[in-house]
């Protein structure tokens, strides 16, 4: 592993490159101000010309979003895990069809997993720009996002028009849909009734994690916040730790695991092999299976990050609020 190679495997956060035409409400008022961001793997943007930092995928994508005052991401759905941490900012999160189901508020450092099966969308309600990060399950992202009926017609009165191969053609720019290629199916009314209604008692227990209770909870070891024994009871085809100050031995060890460590507060330093970086908040390093591996805070104060390590379960529907918590377990 030479200094060269190591830094290759990190994406810094004051060098992400953003996209401010993913996806299909980018000309949609209220929308046309957001940056979506693709750190590891091509995530779901629908736009031709989205960069990609790190383009191989551990079995998960990793992706952000960063968006001004009252900015907003419009209704949609995936059909594998979508997995959130607010980096900076403050944010309200909403689900159901119409997106009055119910909603949550989240922090720097909360976590929320969205199941499958359920239309959301998120708004920065802060006073500043703010960020959050994303886990998205599967090597292709669960092949692409599932728009609620409303915002693609929407969109199309603004100019954008989503082909049925997953691409988005600009109006305003001259663009057409090719040849053979349809615009995206809407939804009807027998489609939409399939998606479940969910509560806000319902939804929130299962499906947020606070940062100062993971905090809490990590002060001896790392604290798993979504696997089979986690906070967040899930098998998204991933797992989700939340690691801090003193939580995490110091002493290099290996894995056959992908792992991916995302900062979320302090300065970490991370050898690999001999190499050494130390990364800041928002910096992601992605670590290949069988290298030997150290980390620990850098500097005195707070310090947390979020590991991700991949899992034999497959990426698909995530389990839901219908499903009983012992056969969760």
């Amino acid at each position: 592993m030479t200094s060269e190679g190591m830094e290759s495997r990190i994406v810094r956060y004051g060098d992400l490159v953003p996209c401010r035409t993913a996806f299909i409400d980018a000309h949609t008022p209220g929308s046309d101000q957001k940056e979506n961001f693709t750190i590891i793997g091509g995530g779901v943007s629908e736009a031709a010309d989205q960069h990609v930092h790190i383009q191989d995928t551990p079995g998960f994508n990793i992706g952000a979003a960063g968006q001004p005052p009252k900015c907003r991401n419009s209704l949609h759905t995936h059909r594998t895990a979508e997995v959130f941490f607010v980096l900076s900012g403050r944010w309200r999160f909403f689900w159901g069809n119409d997106g009055r189901d119910g909603e949550v508020v989240l922090t720097e450092g909360d976590v929320i997993n969205i199941p499958t099966g359920i239309f959301r969308g998120f708004e920065n309600i802060g006073t500043d720009y703010g960020m959050i990060m994303a886990i998205l399950g599967g090597d292709d992202a669960g092949g692409g996002v599932i728009w609620a009926p409303q915002v693609i017609e929407e969109a199309v009165a603004h100019g954008l028009v989503l082909g049925d191969n997953g691409v988005l053609y600009d109006s305003k720019k001259g663009q057409t849909l090719p040849e053979g290629v349809e615009p995206m199916r809407v939804l009807d009314d027998r489609d939409m009734a399939l998606f479940a209604k969910v509560t806000a008692a319902e939804f929130v227990p299962r499906f947020v994690a606070r940062y100062w209770d993971m905090m809490a909870l990590a002060s001896a070891e790392p604290v798993c916040v979504i696997g089979e024994q986690g906070m967040l009871v899930d098998r998204p085809g991933f797992t989700l730790e939340l690691i801090r100050d003193g939580s995490h031995p110091a002493n290099a060890y290996e894995t056959s695991r992908h792992e991916v460590l995302l900062v979320m507060r302090g300065h970490w330093r991370v050898e690999l092999a001999g190499e050494s970086k130390v990364l800041a908040p928002g910096d992601v390093i992605a670590i290949p299976p069988n290298v030997s591996r150290c980390f620990a805070p850098s500097m005195s104060g707070e310090a947390s990050l979020f590991r991700v390590r991949n899992t034999d379960d497959p990426a698909g529907p995530t389990l839901n609020f219908n499903t009983p918590a012992a056969s969760r377990r």
